[in-house]
């Protein structure tokens, strides 16, 4: 089977790391994937098997790129072409319209998109349910990433019957790899106070702020450290923040890493703060280290993977006193890690490829 999978560029978040992780199990059960890419940047580029081909239409901007997918469609007519994030999978819809080709469109969903429009100051997000009440019926199937996502979706209207969820293939191979190197940063050695990480861009939606308050409070009752993993738009903000609380010297933010998984695996706690989310990725790449989590419980992904509290304490969104609460107690009764490890093995590489073969075999 000829497999497309359509994307604005390889920037380092989670979507694009499930997609990558999707097209090389992809390739593993034997498709010929294409990696179809507005622009060929990013630092998951690297990290691309030889074996799957780039298509880079070296676009400004995505808009730019629909006579170029539609060219693409035309040419090489794949059986499928597959797509995430909301803008992409738009213009991947019309592109499929006015290609009038065979392929079907497959349009996968990472976020709540209600919860997105509700919180974004975006005219363009406030608008994104109205365009997938349009378009995402279009579509051949739609997969969710959670059954939060799900539910928001059918909910939104789009026809239950194409609407389908499937989670995230987070534990791979390489990512057991990965957690091989060394990890070489002074906080994390031996005899030092315990590190509280998060990982995520630095966006409105992933509610830093809220980790650095709840961190001030945890700090008041013994010595710790955060490190944040990431980039973006909040980070001088967020910055000024930590200053502001006199949390310069126990605050540091070491921006995007190549392999987040050793720090991880360091860390006495990972913390995921978000307002809102549509799996929640980190959770479980950090309960395959072992390593102890807290996340809000901000509907879809995350209540889901941890069983609603089962395997990590669940906390309200934007509660500082909930949170440093939360972190305080998974300090002093930390789950297993054994327990950790078998509960994030349930969201492999392998699980989730089967699911979409299932479903790719159903078009």
């Amino acid at each position: 089977m000829k497999l497309a999978i359509f994307l604005m560029d390889l920037g380092g978040g989670g979507a694009e790391r499930v997609m990558i992780n999707l097209a090389h199990g992809f390739l593993d059960r034997g498709m010929d994937v294409d990696l179809v890419l507005v622009k060929a940047e990013g630092p998951y580029l690297s990290q691309l098997s030889p074996k799957i081909k780039v298509i880079a239409f070296n676009c400004p901007r995505l808009i730019f790129s629909l006579l170029a997918l539609i060219k693409y469609l035309r040419k090489i007519r794949p059986a499928v072409l597959m797509s995430a994030l909301e803008d992409t999978n738009l213009l991947a819809l019309w592109a499929s319209k006015l290609a009038n080709v065979p392929t079907q469109v497959v349009v996968t969903v990472h976020n709540n998109l209600s919860r997105e429009a509700q919180n974004s100051e975006q005219l363009k997000r406030q608008l994104t349910p109205r365009l997938v009440q349009l378009f995402y019926p279009w579509a051949d199937k739609i997969v969710a990433v959670s059954a939060g996502v799900a539910k928001d979706l059918i909910k939104l209207g789009l026809p239950s019957e194409k609407v389908h969820y499937i989670y995230n293939p987070i534990v791979t191979s390489g990512l057991k790899e990965k957690l091989q190197e060394n990890l070489d940063h002074p906080w994390f050695l031996p005899g030092q106070p315990p590190v509280i990480l998060g990982v995520g861009r630095l966006t409105k939606q992933k509610d830093f702020a809220t980790l650095i308050h709840a961190f001030s409070k945890v700090r008041n009752h013994k010595p710790v450290r955060l490190v944040l993993l990431g980039d973006g738009e909040e980070k001088t903000a967020l910055q000024t923040l930590a200053q502001s609380l006199g949390l310069a010297q126990e605050v540091s933010f070491l921006s995007f890493v190549d392999n987040p998984y050793i720090y991880m695996a360091k860390a006495s706690v990972v913390v995921l703060s978000s307002a809102w989310e549509g799996f929640g990725n980190v959770l479980v790449e950090s309960m395959v280290t072992g390593t102890p989590v807290v996340s809000t419980d901000c509907e879809s992904g995350p209540a889901e993977i941890l069983a609603d509290g089962k395997y990590g304490r669940l906390v309200s969104v934007g509660n500082t006193e909930e949170m440093a609460k939360a972190i305080l107690d998974t300090f002093s009764n930390p789950p297993k890690r054994e327990i950790l490890e078998e509960r994030a093995n349930e969201f492999t590489l392998e699980k989730s490829i089967s699911c979409y073969q299932l479903l790719l075999e159903s078009l």
